[in-house]
């Protein structure tokens, strides 16, 4: 079988742990075989982060701009633990939120629906994406752990030298401060991108934060959404049959449990963090979401929307047999060639990715699956396959599509 070609790069992150495992096995069984794959690759691990001084997280975001399509493998953000284990310099920010600061994009997750794998939530009929605000918030906070008393203040200096202050609190012991911020460019910006993806969509659109306690921060949020929304996109929403509406976050938690689905829940960076977790578990695994940050101009990152999978990397580093699921690292793959195929007009590229989805897809509904599928699944006599080797058998049911 001849090659697809592809004729612009796709720009390649490469990650840590156990999904840099599945990332290479993805390449050499799912991919390489009927694709000459072109992309301009990025170590993202977590050793060459450290060896570059995060500077290499910095150049795979400018190549992102520059080329418009990024798919991108799970990453650690390292803690305390991580410091010593890996021998950092520092304590390196979040690589997400490093690219998602650069590419000033949102973050839209949406879990991936299979026949015999039903939701916790039993009224849920229709997939829920989260949109998620990608940049700021505790992503990009200043911290200080303060030994003993003192005043904590606000302080902002204008450019005339004008000072704002307020106090933040009177410490009489030890404790801790964080800084947080956002831009109202960014604000509008998440707002247009989820107002506009609402559209492409046709589904409504929720907005949900804690304005009634964070009166000017998350107030802020609320305001510009809604002054966007009214001078920019009612009449749209209004011919597109669909709605717009901002509720407080804990009411929003509540409608969505009785909710049928099929809707946008737009959320705050860390919200919408915690709250795609929820989601996605709540709909089967964390390895059954997509994930994709689009930026205001039109530039699109796929990832993986878990973690590095460490516990069976452990398990793997020791020679034990895995059964990783490899899903949602298989989706940000055909989606960032499904976008490339779209943005170069390769109907042939588009195609390849909407026939590996429906491989994975169907590999699952035939019953064999990985183990944590395997625990929720409502099919019958499954079978369990290690991480290779689900990987495999999606390449088997690929060849006879």
């Amino acid at each position: 079988m001849e090659k697809i070609n592809m004729t612009t790069p796709l720009v390649e992150m490469d990650g840590d742990e156990m999904t840099r495992i599945l990332w290479q096995m993805i390449k050499d069984e799912l991919l390489l075989p009927y694709i000459d794959l072109k992309t301009e690759y990025y170590d993202l691990g977590l050793k060459y982060r450290n060896e570059t001084n995060d500077q290499v997280t910095i150049d795979s975001a400018e190549a992102t701009k520059k080329y418009g399509v990024a798919v991108k493998c799970a990453t650690i953000t390292p803690n305390a633990a991580r410091m010593t284990e890996y021998d950092l310099k520092e304590m390196w920010k979040s690589p997400n939120g490093t690219i998602r600061a650069a590419l000033d994009g949102t973050v839209f997750r949406t879990p991936i629906v299979v026949k015999g794998i039903e939701p916790c939530v039993k009224n849920w009929e229709k997939p829920i994406t989260l949109a998620r605000h990608a940049y700021g918030d505790v992503y990009k906070n200043t911290e200080i752990k303060v030994d003993g008393p003192g005043k904590a203040e606000l302080v902002f200096t204008a450019a005339d030298g004008t000072e704002t202050r307020e106090l933040i609190h009177d410490f009489t012991g030890a404790g801790i401060i964080q800084g947080i911020h956002n831009t109202d460019k960014s604000i509008a910006s998440f707002a247009k991108s989820c107002f506009n993806y609402a559209l492409d969509t046709k589904q409504d659109l929720w907005f949900a934060t804690k304005d009634t306690i964070s009166k000017k921060y998350d107030h802020n949020f609320k305001d510009i959404f809604q002054e966007i929304f009214d001078a920019e996109y009612k009449e749209k929403f209004d011919a597109a049959g669909i709605e717009y509406f901002y509720t407080l976050i804990d009411d929003a938690v509540a409608r969505v449990m009785k909710a049928k689905g099929g809707f946008i829940w737009a959320c705050k960076n860390y919200d919408g963090d915690v709250m795609s977790d929820m989601v996605s578990s709540a709909f089967g695994s964390l390895a059954m979401m997509t994930s994709v940050l689009v930026s205001p101009s039109g530039v699109y990152e796929y990832e993986a929307a878990h973690g590095t999978v460490q516990r069976h990397y452990y398990k793997h580093l020791a020679g034990e047999e895995t059964s990783t699921n490899s899903v949602a690292t298989i989706f940000a793959w055909t989606g960032a060639l499904r976008k490339r195929g779209e943005l170069d007009k390769l109907p042939e590229l588009m195609e390849f990715a909407d026939k590996l989805e429906k491989a994975t897809i169907s590999t699952i509904e035939s019953g064999r699956m990985t183990k944590d599928l395997a625990l929720i699944t409502s099919l019958e006599n499954v079978t369990i396959l290690n991480s290779e080797n689900f990987i495999k058998e999606i390449r088997k049911t690929f060849d006879t599509l």
